[in-house]
């Protein structure tokens, strides 16, 4: 049965979309990391996608280097966010409004698919990444950047450090890590099974931090 609602848990909307732009704005540098390491790999011509990007700091990362950037949000709250960003930014995001498993967007579109920290929110991830294969070229690419199932409380920890957060906001972050994200994230087993179960048949993960990298491959 197709679940209902396309994303799990709350609504980012509102004050929540808010307070999570607010934190996550305050250090930039992994979202400067995930884009180098994009553009390491894909020529300037490319057409990046971005997936459930939030407040659009990577998107606008990858447009600063001349990517033709399209963005992807099933909150109307982080559509508004990303625009006003983007536009502050002085760069050009072409921000939509959609959902990640019924994205409504044609068919080979895009080079290059990203998504960051949101795909384990996704009600039917599987879809999300059927639809990820359908609006790629062949030869196109998707990265799922996310938290991994396994990461420790120390580098948590770290990682928290690192964002520069007040103490009230670092002790609540610190909790959402704890009875949220880390319980809604995925094991390696579980990223590969739905690779294999997917349109991509297969991807390639690497860690990275507290999180990894998924990439998978179009290649029909």
């Amino acid at each position: 049965m197709t679940n209902a609602k396309a994303y799990k848990g709350l609504a980012m909307e509102g004050p929540i979309a808010t307070w999570y732009t607010r934190n996550t704005g305050r250090d930039l540098r992994r979202f400067t990391r995930m884009a180098n390491r994009i553009a390491a790999r894909t020529p300037r011509d490319c057409r990046v996608l971005e997936v459930a990007p939030g407040p659009g700091y990577l998107s606008i990362e990858l447009a600063t280097r001349g990517y033709p950037v399209t963005a992807i949000d099933i909150s109307r709250s982080f559509v508004r966010i990303a625009r006003q960003n983007a536009e502050t930014a002085g760069v050009r995001v072409d921000v939509r409004l959609g959902n990640a498993s019924a994205m409504p967007l044609a068919d080979a579109t895009f080079d290059v698919a990203v998504c960051s920290a949101a795909f384990k929110n996704f009600a039917d991830p599987v879809a999300a990444l059927n639809e990820m294969h359908r609006v790629l070229t062949i030869g196109g690419e998707a990265s799922i950047f996310d938290l991994r199932k396994d990461a420790s409380a120390d580098d948590i920890d770290a990682e928290i450090r690192d964002m520069q957060l007040t103490r009230v906001n670092a002790w609540l972050t610190r909790m959402i890590f704890r009875f949220g994200l880390l319980r809604a994230a995925y094991t390696r087993q579980d990223m590969e099974k739905m690779a294999a179960a997917s349109r991509f048949g297969g991807c390639m993960i690497t860690n990275d931090g507290i999180g990894f990298e998924m990439r998978l491959a179009k290649t029909h």
